[in-house]
Formats: C-alpha cells, sequence, structure tokens
C-alpha cells in the first residue's frame, strides 16, 4: 500500500485565480480567503468523499472569517442534488460528478457556472495486511472474496461500473452502499474483504486499509465541480467558502488529502 498511498499525495499543485466577484477580498500568505464583513452560516451540500478536505477548509473558512459558521451536509452526490431540487436549505453543492452537478444546473438551482476544483481516481480498499491477497480487479471475482461497492447511482458506483467493464471483470458484491464512505467503512471494520474507492478515501483511511493500484487502462478519472445555489441564503458566504476551496490553501488541503488538481 505504501508506494499507492504516497501516490495518492503526490502531484503538481496547480495556482488557481480566485478573482472572479471577489475584489473586496485580499488573501493571506496561505491563499485563504481573510477581511471583508462576511458573516453567517454557510451550509455546504458535498459528496461523502470530501468529508475530511471540505472540514478542514471549512476550519479555515472559520479562522480567518471568526463572524462565519460553516456547516456541511455529507452524503451521496445523488442525494444531495435529489434534496436540493426538492428544496431543501444549502448555499454551496459540491459534488463528485458533472452529472449530478447538471441535474441541479437543469432544476435551475444553481447560480453562475459550476467550477471544476478537484480531480480523483479509483483504487481497490482491502483490510489492513491484504489477508484475501487481492492485487487486481480480476481477483474481486474469486468465489472467496467478498466485495461491497458504491451503488451505480452514487457517482463512485458509476465510475466503478465502468472500470470494471474495461477490465472486463463481473462481480455479485454482498451490498451496494448509498455512498463510498460507506464502502471504505465496511473494508476498514473487516465486514468484507474488498472495496472499490477513491485514491482519496485510502488517504483518508490511514493505516485502517490498505490499497491496490487499478491500472490506468481501467481507471476512470472522477470530476468535482462546484457551484453556489440560486436560493442560497449566504451568498457571499457561499462565495467565500468557494474561493477557499479553490486558493492555495485549499489546493493544498486537498493534493494532502489525496485529490488531483483540476
Amino acid at each position: 500500500m505504501g508506494s499507492l498511498r504516497r501516490a495518492v499525495v503526490v502531484g503538481a499543485l496547480a495556482v488557481a485565480l480566485t478573482a472572479c466577484g471577489a475584489s473586496a477580498d485580499v488573501t493571506d500568505r496561505a491563499g485563504a480567503p481573510s477581511g471583508g464583513d462576511i458573516a453567517g452560516d454557510v451550509l455546504v451540500f458535498a459528496a461523502a468523499s470530501l468529508t475530511d478536505a471540505f472540514t478542514e477548509i471549512g476550519e479555515i473558512v472559520e479562522r480567518q472569517h471568526p463572524q462565519v459558521t460553516v456547516t456541511f451536509n455529507f452524503a451521496g452526490s445523488q442525494q444531495l442534488a435529489t434534496q436540493i431540487i426538492e428544496g431543501a436549505r444549502a448555499d454551496v453543492f459540491a459534488s463528485a460528478d458533472q452529472a449530478q452537478m447538471a441535474t441541479v444546473v437543469d432544476a435551475g438551482a444553481v447560480a453562475g457556472i459550476p467550477v471544476v476544483f478537484a480531480r480523483n481516481q479509483l483504487a481497490i480498499a482491502v483490510e489492513a495486511g491484504n489477508p484475501a491477497s487481492v492485487s487486481s480487479l480480476r481477483d474481486l471475482q474469486r468465489d472467496d472474496v467478498t466485495v461491497v461497492l458504491a451503488a451505480e447511482q452514487v457517482p463512485a458506483g458509476r465510475y466503478t461500473r465502468e472500470a470494471l467493464d474495461r477490465a472486463g471483470v463481473t462481480l455479485a458484491p454482498v451490498s451496494l452502499e448509498t455512498d463510498v464512505r460507506a464502502v471504505l467503512t465496511k473494508v476498514a471494520l473487516g465486514e468484507v474483504d474488498t472495496g472499490i474507492v477513491y485514491t482519496s478515501d485510502l488517504a483518508a483511511a490511514g493505516d485502517r486499509v490498505d490499497g491496490v493500484a487499478i491500472p490506468d487502462e481501467h481507471n476512470v478519472t472522477a470530476t468535482y465541480p462546484i457551484a453556489t445555489l440560486a436560493t442560497a441564503e449566504n451568498p457571499a458566504g457561499a462565495q467565500t467558502f468557494i474561493d477557499a476551496v479553490r486558493s492555495d490553501s485549499g489546493r493544498t488541503v486537498l493534493k494532502r488529502a489525496g485529490f488531483g488538481a483540476p
């Protein structure tokens, strides 16, 4: 796992320009927005795979803007899109794929144009020590290996299906989960031998699981867009959070969490 986890957190760090609509803000030396009179609650709906990175970025925003409180709703992107369309209160939506963001855009629930802020790839998560000796996607077909996947309605599940098709692998998972972190949890708890997650999930799991790389010819790149919602009650706070995600410090957090540059 060591080489895979190192690969997850290595890569070029792109510097994002965050000047759009934020000329009144200044940027601190770490790259996070500071100053201004932003205040109030900012409610962020974000894909489950963003849990660790966004929680840390939220803390950066709160330090830079003491009058701001950032609250998160982490779940599968498809669940979040449905909640938004059905009228759930939120200021920001960050999806693990373009399809769920497009669903929200088509419903007229997004203000402005979504921007891509990160990318991700798939990896095989196995129990710590890899007792099932899994070394490839084909090993997941073995009768003695139990597998859990994200449901195909979830971005991670759709990406997984595409990767399996590319590898010519057919699986019978013991369960299909509503978000990718549920897959990771089942592997970490030893309830199953293996599951397919994002490389960022392996970084978040630490030594609770090991990972097996998926070759590039079978892997799929996940694209993460973010946007302010049309019904945002705190649009200024929403933009401040998005600027923080795209800032130097935000990119550093995302890189450390295993995400790639957009």
